[in-house]
């Protein structure tokens, strides 16, 4: 649950800025007269901060395997916190001209640099803390961390624009789940002191301190680092062209109202939630490759089909829609802490683990929005966004079918036979 919370108010951070990118950002500090350029800008700007997840990815997987997970997702959450609450006491352009931008930008890479290292952690903490026959399971509790974050997110800046209208939101209400951030960064560091470090962590620094861990993933598991990298890719991209595109080509293309897009934001995360669990759930019981690839199968079958439901206008069929995509993010997200933790030894499975997810984003989610943006833009329709989710998924099943689930089960054998060592139980 410590985790689970920590993952939830990490990604409402980096999900309140996902989606002022696509509400209001553009206006705010790319004051352009082109509407398209203005959220063009925008999005480029929350890709930005994926740039900087590998430097975060590197540091934080350092620290965590050598001082621990724990002392390090404390870090992580401090940095997120004080960048968003930042974030909305920011200046315009019309206020400040050019440095508004430059601000927006260098808060942007410091939520990146924190993303980089916190899903590791978060995930090694509930993984290694779990039996190995529900590694899946409490690792996908994690997982729904992150489309928790969502729920939170849109739910506050719907809250805040049904209470102070469009016109005021969009002057100044939309720093408020910014400024509100304070708040649950106090909630979450209260959670994450209280947790007690990783068990397989303390025997592996029992029999060594790794000195330089992220040198070993390199030399040791180089296959594995790519493999994990590419499976993230269509889930990371597929998820961020949910979570950022759709709301701008639902209120802009579309012409629809931007508290029916943030609900539907809120039913596909309300699904997320759920199909990560149950991603988790069969990851236990038919394996980790099995399961991803009936979830990568669902994307590639239904990237057409999801925008000829969106295009009808109709909620219903808009939400259906969204429910099935976001089925499919679960299961090719919940799974995804227990693979990842299998694929790399204890001395440096922190380092292993952020750095594909790191390299995985920047493939994957970075500049996903953009892409989305500028194929609908230049194709004049959306299907072309279709083709663009169909070819990052078929990247990703390719990815999955290299893999070796007989090294994932070597590896919860050799997991197990650490955490029974007598040196734990002193520790």
């Amino acid at each position: 649950m410590s985790s689970f919370l920590g993952t939830m108010i990490e990604w409402y951070d980096f999900f309140i800025f996902s989606t002022a990118s696509a509400l209001v950002f553009g206006a705010a500090f790319f004051p352009t007269g082109d509407g398209t350029t203005q959220t063009l800008l925008a999005f480029a700007t929350l890709g930005i901060g994926f740039l900087a997840r590998p430097l975060g990815a590197a540091v934080s997987g350092h620290l965590g395997d050598r001082i621990g997970r724990k002392a390090t997702l404390v870090l992580t959450l401090s940095m997120m916190g004080a960048a968003t609450a930042a974030i909305g006491l920011l200046p315009t352009y019309d206020q400040v001209g050019l440095l508004a931008p430059i601000l927006l930008v260098a808060l942007r890479l410091l939520q990146g640099f924190s993303a980089g290292g916190e899903w590791a952690g978060a995930a090694l903490m509930a993984v290694e803390h779990a039996p190995t026959g529900r590694r899946g399971f409490w690792g996908s509790v994690v997982q729904s961390g992150t489309p928790a974050g969502l729920i939170l997110a849109s739910g506050v800046f719907l809250a805040v624009q049904l209470t102070v209208g469009p016109t005021a939101f969009a002057a100044w209400g939309w720093r408020i789940p910014f400024v509100l951030s304070i708040i649950l960064l106090g909630i979450a560091m209260y959670i994450r002191v209280r947790v007690s470090e990783s068990p397989i962590f303390i025997n592996a620094t029992q029999r060594r301190q790794e000195r330089a861990p992220l040198v070993r993933v390199f030399r040791e598991t180089p296959r594995q680092l790519i493999l994990a990298a590419l499976t993230f890719v269509g889930c990371n991209a597929i998820g961020y062209v949910f979570l950022s595109f759709l709301l701008a080509y639902g209120t802009g293309s579309l012409g629809l109202d931007r508290g029916v897009m943030l609900t539907l934001s809120l039913v596909g995360a309300a699904t997320w939630c759920v199909s990560n669990l149950v991603g988790g759930v069969c990851a236990d019981r038919f394996g980790r490759r099995n399961t991803y690839l009936v979830g990568y199968a669902l994307f590639i079958a239904w990237a057409f089909p999801f925008f000829l439901l969106i295009n009808t206008g109709d909620i219903w069929l808009m939400g259906l829609s969204v429910v099935i995509l976001c089925t499919g993010l679960g299961l090719t997200y919940g799974p995804q802490c227990a693979l990842f933790a299998e694929l790399f030894p204890a001395a440096f499975r922190y380092s292993g683990a952020s750095l594909a997810t790191a390299i995985g984003s920047i493939l994957g989610g970075a500049f996903a929005p953009v892409i989305a943006t500028a194929l609908l833009a230049d194709s004049g329709t959306v299907f072309a966004v279709s083709g663009y989710m169909t070819v990052v998924a078929v990247i990703s099943f390719i990815a999955v079918l290299l893999l070796r689930e007989k090294e994932l089960v070597a590896m919860r054998s050799l997991d197990q036979r650490q955490v029974d060592d007598p040196a734990v139980s002193r520790a």
